[in-house]
């Protein structure tokens, strides 16, 4: 009896110390747990490779893993990672986050990279975290989050159908050009340069014979621009010497030409009162003694006319008048 008793002792105490061993270890993983950060990344692509668990790395350095994988009902386009990592891992702001492909596996992982440091400008040394005010303006799902930068092996993938779809429409157009009917025409161009080359080298000497002759032409002609120049030089001295004399004497005759102008505008000043009388006064009288002149010699006119006629008794004597003679009545 008393033997059985201390075997179920025993166990009592063996089962208390693995308990005791089980809520130590527990509490170990949950201590060293909560010491871990949490970040969310927000990705516009496809996560291709990335799983529940797979790598997160800080400059190549393990830091930790993907927590979570999760899609977003209202922004659909967006692809919701949640990762943890060490407390120590400095996530600065500026860090950003990147799907890296790990070897031809298919596997991938993310790859966090520090912020690049502006030339000229001190390091921003603070970590992303959530405001104090208004913390949802920022950290809509409870923790902080990482930008991204396409790039790597995700990138890579995202651009292969567009990359594919040019590689295609290259492919055909090459094609196009190599057809047939392309090829005849390519070939006989290249027929042509080489008899038109023929030609050239057949006809070298006359060709180097020409280039001699251009360049003597090239020298002449730039002996005859210096003579030109000189020539130039020498018109310019004869005009400064002969022409000025006469533009001299020419402005001269300019200013008595101005000056007899000046006079006669003088003198047409002063007669224009008397001609302004002659036009006002006396051609109205002029006119008057025209029509009366005029009038005198029609009637001299009609005298002569009655003097031929009639004689002088025509001219002394008045006309005479018509008989009278009484109408019968009907």
């Amino acid at each position: 009896m008393e033997n059985r008793s201390n075997q179920i002792l025993v166990g009592s105490v063996v089962l208390a110390m693995l308990v005791a061993i089980l809520g130590f270890i527990i509490w170990l993983s949950q201590a060293s747990g909560d010491q871990d950060k949490r970040y969310d990344i927000l990705f516009n692509q496809a996560v291709d490779g990335l799983a529940k668990g797979s790598a997160v790395t800080f400059s190549g350095v393990p830091v930790g893993q993907v927590e979570s994988i999760n899609l977003q009902p209202n922004t659909p386009e967006f692809v919701r990672v949640r990762i943890t990592v060490g407390n120590g891992t400095p996530i600065l702001v500026g860090t950003t986050a990147t799907i890296k492909g790990v070897g031809f596996t298919g596997v991938s992982q993310i790859q966090l990279d520090p912020p690049a440091k502006a030339p000229g400008r001190p390091r921003v040394v603070r970590e992303i975290a959530c405001p104090e005010q208004n913390p949802q303006s920022r950290c809509p799902y409870g923790v902080p989050i990482i930008p991204t930068k396409p790039g790597g092996f995700a990138a890579l993938l995202n651009s292969a159908p567009e990359l594919i779809e040019n590689v295609t429409k290259l492919t055909e157009r090459l094609t196009e050009l190599l057809s047939d009917r392309n090829q005849n025409s390519i070939a006989a161009i290249l027929d042509n340069v080489q008899t038109i080359s023929k030609n050239l080298a057949e006809r070298s000497d006359e060709i180097a014979a020409t280039m001699a002759d251009a360049r003597i032409a090239i020298r002449q002609a730039g002996d005859a621009t210096e003579r030109f120049g000189r020539l130039a030089d020498t018109t310019n001295d004869t005009l400064g010497r002969d022409v000025r004399p006469l533009i001299g004497d020419l402005r001269r005759t300019v200013r008595s030409a101005q000056t007899s102008m000046d006079n006669l505008d003088k003198l047409l000043g002063e007669a224009r009162p008397g001609v302004q009388t002659f036009s006002t006064r006396t051609l109205p009288e002029v006119g008057q003694l025209v029509r009366d002149l005029r009038a005198t010699s029609q009637s001299l006119k009609g005298i002569s006319e009655r003097l031929d006629q009639q004689g002088i008794g025509g001219v002394v004597g008045g006309e005479k008048l018509p008989d009278y003679r009484p109408q019968k009545r009907r």
